[in-house]
Formats: C-alpha cells, structure tokens, sequence
C-alpha cells in the first residue's frame, strides 16, 4: 500500500472515532450532594456525558423487594441532563435503575443506590 493512501486512511479513522464512541455515562449526580429526605416530594438531577433521548430513556425507583416503579423525567437546564420527580419515600433504601439511551442511540444501563433519611 502507498505511504500516502495509508495516512489518509489513519487520519479518516483518528477524525471519525469520537462520532462512533459514545455511550451516555452518568457524570454526576445530585444525589451526592443534597440527600432525599423521608415523605417528601423530591427531584434527582442526572448529568450525562452526552445528549440523552428522553423519549427512549426510562429510569425506574427499586424499592425493598426488587418491585420497580417507572418515574416521570424531563430535561434538565444543562445539556446531557435529566431531572428524575422522586416520589414521597419512607426512610430506607432505594435505587434508580437507569436505562438511557445517548442520542447516538447507544444505550446505557447503570444502577444507583441511595438511601432516604429523616
């Protein structure tokens, strides 16, 4: 193979990579920074790494038990985030089972556990 062909082969993979390598990876969260307290309403603010498809993305709470409970999401004010509506809990702990799909349509499943304090 030529030197030049193979350069101009090495540049289109090294310039294209970004546009094929995206899932969608939970960067931040509030959860971390402001807890939920027991029988309030609340929201969860979930930062992504990329665009999110909300239409396509579900976040369920896991209670005691493994029973799942789908939770209404919009989009947050910054790019790549979501606002979860928590609803009122009792102490104990939960999870938010997250199944998004990045707007290049990888998805992306990941699990938080938190608890719920007085």
């Amino acid at each position: 193979m030529k030197p030049l062909l193979r350069i101009f082969i090495f540049a289109a993979f090294a310039c294209f990579t970004p546009l094929c390598s995206a899932h969608a990876v939970v960067t931040e969260y509030s959860l971390k920074i402001k807890p939920i307290h027991a029988n309030q309403a609340d929201i969860v603010e979930l930062s992504f790494n990329s665009r999110i498809e909300l239409g396509l993305s579900r976040v369920f709470l896991v209670r005691k038990g493994d029973s799942l409970e789908s939770l209404p999401l919009s989009t947050g004010g910054k790019k790549g985030q979501i606002v979860v509506q928590i609803p009122a809990l009792d102490p104990g702990d939960y999870a938010l089972k997250l199944k998004v799909f990045a707007a290049d349509g990888h998805l992306t499943e990941d699990v938080i556990h938190f608890s719920v304090t007085q």
